[in-house]
Order: C-alpha cells, then sequence, then structure tokens
C-alpha cells in the first residue's frame, strides 16, 4: 500500500471523527482510517479491534474486523470498502436502520450507571475539569482525538 491518504498516519493526526459517515454509517471512515493505518504500522496510540466504540459497527453490520482488514490490504477506496462490506454483511441493513443507529450512536452518552459516569466524567477532567460541553462519547472522542496532537481543552 503506497503512503498516501489511503494510509493515514496515526502517529502525526488523528483518524476522522466518529460522526463522519459512509454509507450512512458513523464509525465506518474512523474505522477504515485506524485499519489502513495498522497495515502501514502507523497506528500510534490507536486500538484497530472489534472491540471498543469498533464493536459497534461490527455487532450492527455482522463483520469481523479481520475480515474488513483483509480486505482494507487490497488497497481499495473507501467506496469500494462500502461495496463490499455491502456485501459481506450478515446482517443486510436497510437505509432507514443505518439512519436510526448512526443517530443513536451520535447522541450516545454514558449508561446511566453510577461507575460509568464517573468514569466519563473523569475523562473528561483528565482535559480540563472546566468542560461543562463534552455529552456524549463522539464528543470525548473527538476531544480526546484533539488533544492528543496538542489541542488545549
Amino acid at each position: 500500500m503506497s503512503a498516501n491518504n489511503s494510509s493515514p498516519d496515526l502517529t502525526q493526526r488523528p483518524p476522522r471523527s466518529p460522526r463522519v459517515r459512509l454509507g450512512g454509517y458513523v464509525l465506518l471512515p474512523r474505522i477504515l482510517d485506524k485499519g489502513r493505518a495498522s497495515l502501514a504500522g502507523k497506528l500510534g496510540e490507536y486500538r484497530y479491534s472489534g472491540v471498543g466504540m469498533d464493536r459497534h459497527f461490527f455487532n450492527f453490520v455482522g463483520l469481523d474486523h479481520e475480515a474488513l482488514k483483509t480486505e482494507l490490504a487490497k488497497g481499495g477506496s473507501d467506496y469500494d470498502v462500502l461495496t463490499w462490506i455491502q456485501a459481506n454483511a450478515k446482517h443486510q441493513r436497510q437505509p432507514w436502520e443505518i439512519a436510526a443507529w448512526s443517530e443513536f450512536h451520535l447522541r450516545r452518552s454514558p449508561d446511566s450507571d453510577t461507575e460509568t459516569l464517573i468514569d466519563f466524567a473523569n475523562e473528561v477532567k483528565q482535559f480540563n475539569p472546566l468542560r461543562e460541553d463534552i455529552h456524549t462519547w463522539f464528543d470525548l472522542l473527538d476531544l480526546d482525538d484533539y488533544c492528543s496532537f496538542g489541542g488545549k481543552a
């Protein structure tokens, strides 16, 4: 794979925001960036796996992250990979299902159990104890990405 935009260097910049969509799916462009960076040996502090936030996408479409990585190794464009996902997903989703799933994740905040809420608040405090505008998991991921590359919270 050539060292161009198709294999991002995540030691130098973050992957795309989880809010960016491909085929209607939030998270997918971010997952593709991490998969390509993993193949290029430039994943940095990020993880490409079927766990964490990524697991929500893999579970929703019914794909294994290693199968997707094998497809990414072929060097196709985002559209090529989306076409492959649509053809190989165990769970064929209608556009309205994808839209509802994506909207849910855009607004998804920590679960209401005390432990998760405390963990989330502590994560935000690590960046800036005065920030009261970080409410969703995507807010936190974007803030983490920003601060990881020198931004001030």
